[in-house]
């Protein structure tokens, strides 16, 4: 039986690619993010673009162009998949508002207040898509939700905001874990470390020679110098 699988803000990054590895197993995957032109982001990428990925690796690649504050537009998109397949396998929580004030210098209270939107796309916005995918997941009899995670959860890494995010994300999963357990459903969260993402070339390249880390040292290195940026 083909994977049926749901990722959110999967236009680029750890989304994207998360996707495309789905789509190599044969898997129907549901794409969402606001991306739909190629400049509708300074590190470019679409929806359209990483459905066509899915597919030209083996999946079925659906496009969504979603916005996840829109509770309702989320409930259409679990409504579409049921009314397709009846079922869901997977749903992967990736859907962040990350912006520019994230990585800023200065304190949280110095940034632009939007800085707490990602509290908004980022932690809500997954337990909205786990509100409206545990029926699914249910129904399949098995299933998994996965957000993706970072250790931003447990140590200070681009303030407030971001800690917050990302350790609401660790507890939700395991919460849902606890309510999923007696139907066969797992919840996790992953924390992925170093990531070779659109975001993170665009900050190397806007790096001085001297702080650029060596090639052989990998993206990982920045995670050890202790470098403001977003992976």
């Amino acid at each position: 039986m083909d994977v049926i699988a749901v990722v959110t803000g999967a236009s680029r990054g750890a989304g994207k690619g998360i996707a495309i590895a789905l789509g190599e197993t044969g898997a129907t995957v549901y794409v969402t993010g606001r991306s739909t032109a190629d400049g509708d982001s300074p590190y470019g990428g679409t929806v359209t673009e990483t459905a066509d990925l899915i597919t030209r690796a083996g999946g079925k690649g659906v496009a969504i162009a979603l916005d996840h504050t829109d509770d309702g537009a989320v409930a259409a998109l679990f409504a579409r998949v049921k009314a397709e397949h009846g079922r869901l396998d997977i749903l992967v929580n990736n859907a962040a508002n990350a912006g520019e004030s994230i990585t800023m210098p200065g304190g949280f209270w110095e940034k632009p207040l939007e800085a707490v939107d990602l509290i908004t796309v980022g932690l809500r916005s997954h337990f909205v898509s786990g509100y409206y995918a545990a029926p699914l997941l249910i129904a399949n009899g098995r299933g998994l939700v996965v957000h993706t995670g970072h250790y931003g959860a447990v140590a200070y890494y681009h303030g407030p905001a971001y800690g917050a995010q990302k350790a609401g994300a660790d507890k939700m999963a395991a919460d849902f874990a606890k309510e999923l357990r007696p139907h066969n459903v797992a919840a996790v969260s992953i924390w992925m470390g170093g990531l070779d993402t659109e975001r993170a070339r665009a900050y190397l390249a806007s790096m001085p020679d001297e702080l650029r880390p060596k090639e052989e040292t990998g993206i990982a290195a920045i995670h050890w110098k202790g470098d403001r940026s977003t992976l």
